[in-house]
């Protein structure tokens, strides 16, 4: 095994993120003697990034860490595109509007991870639609196109998938690869950016660009990828039977903290290692807990992991809501995420399959009544028998009603006027 002089890449060969690296000898040899540029692209789907977004953001968080520079580039242009890769159909075209929106709510994300500024190793933000926008396309084709073979692109994942299984791949997002791999000579002419990194998915679309920068000017560049997250199970991670898993507010902390508490036995280790910053040798000690300890070990994941999307206090709120919640059944956690509902309501009476659909506990009227048929709806901690049981300001406790579906779903019911 080859052995690894630069900081970056020991650290992330070490906590799980390298998948394929073009050039792995001459990266490190880069960045053992030099401070590098290094960039990762966000398009602009939509108003958060869910934790599917983490990984990559870890891993510049971990390159500003070992004194090299991040750019976060996001897609304004080629969000107008959208990415075939690991796509089964074209996404949905977003108005200008829509992706300015969503422009500026991502960026937001960026400032709780890595460090922006003047300085050599501060993190700067980049839109690609400063470029891609002002393209004449006569003169890019003509510049540009003779660089790409039609022949080799059919050949890669993202539209080989696309073509087998017979789905339809417009030509508008057979551009994208080619817009990627012009960012990446923009960014290596304007930054002196030498290394792309994205998802296993994108490996395609990152090889056409160190190639690219190679034949227009001989440009030294390279290329990494990371593994696409997975849980034990196989499933996509960002996505749960409740929805995404977003990083920002659109998910309360207390959600964001259940997440990583629930993180399956096996997964501990490699979470740990991924989306935390802890030592490698106290990772080890944790995951080796067995049994009901290896509880302790994802609250810990939870603590962490929150407290780097949300900030110390959150994280220290939500720990303190779990243990109220979840381990002092006397008491109502007052951190539970909360809804508000009239005193008039209250005061009539609200049916409890009714009262769970309104808290959003069930999805509908039928779901909620098999939730209570099944034993499985309390309140205030008590198990709830009859269906259509009336829940009125009798049932409130300390301000509050608690509702729980299920061991790890609760929320608040708040009355205001």
């Amino acid at each position: 095994m080859t052995i690894l002089r630069s900081d970056f890449l020991r650290t992330i060969v070490d906590r799980g993120f390298l998948h394929q690296c073009t050039d792995l000898r001459g990266l490190d040899d880069h960045m053992a003697n030099n401070s590098t540029t290094a960039y990762i692209g966000f398009d602009c789907t939509a108003d958060s990034l869910h934790i599917g977004s983490l990984l990559p953001i870890m891993l510049l968080r971990h390159l500003q860490n070992c004194d090299h520079k991040p750019i976060v580039l996001i897609g304004g242009g080629t969000t107008k595109i959208g990415d075939p890769s690991g796509k089964n159909a074209a996404r949905k075209l977003l108005s200008d509007d829509e992706i300015l929106h969503n422009m500026n709510s991502i960026k937001k994300i960026f400032d709780k991870f890595l460090k922006f500024g003047d300085c050599l190793t501060d993190a700067v933000i980049v839109n690609n639609a400063d470029w891609l926008d002002s393209i004449n396309y006569i003169s890019f084709l003509r510049d540009f196109g003779k660089y790409f073979s039609i022949n080799r692109m059919l050949n890669f994942d993202s539209v080989k998938l696309r073509l087998k299984r017979e789905q339809q791949l417009s030509f508008l997002e057979f551009n994208y690869m080619i817009l990627q791999a012009y960012d990446f000579l923009k960014l290596s002419h304007h930054y002196k950016c030498t290394l792309q990194i994205g998802g296993s998915d994108q490996w395609g679309n990152i090889v056409n660009g160190v190639e690219l920068g190679r034949r227009i000017d001989g440009r030294n560049l390279f290329g990494l990828t990371i593994p696409l997250m997975t849980t034990a199970s196989g499933s996509k991670m960002g996505k749960t039977a409740d929805g995404a898993v977003w990083i920002t507010d659109r998910l309360s902390p207390w959600n964001y903290w259940q997440f990583w508490r629930n993180t399956k036995d096996t997964d501990v280790e490699r979470f740990l290692k991924l989306f935390t910053e802890l030592p490698l040798d106290e990772i080890k000690r944790l995951s080796n807990l067995k049994e009901t300890d290896i509880n302790y070990a994802k609250k810990i994941l939870a603590n962490e992991a929150t407290r780097l999307a949300h900030g110390t206090i959150a994280a220290t709120q939500a720990a303190k809501t779990a243990e109220q919640t979840f381990e002092d059944n006397s008491s109502i956690a007052e951190g539970l995420p909360t809804i508000m509902i009239s005193t008039t309501e209250l005061d009539n009476g609200i049916h409890a399959f009714i009262l769970f659909t309104m808290a959003g506990l069930a999805t509908s009227n039928s779901e909620a009544r098999r939730l209570i048929k099944n034993g499985g709806a309390k309140i205030n901690n008590d198990v709830v028998n009859n269906e259509t049981e009336l829940i009125c300001t009798t049932h409130i406790k300390n301000g509050f009603i608690k509702l729980s579906a299920g061991k790890k779903r609760h929320i608040l019911i708040k009355t205001q006027m």
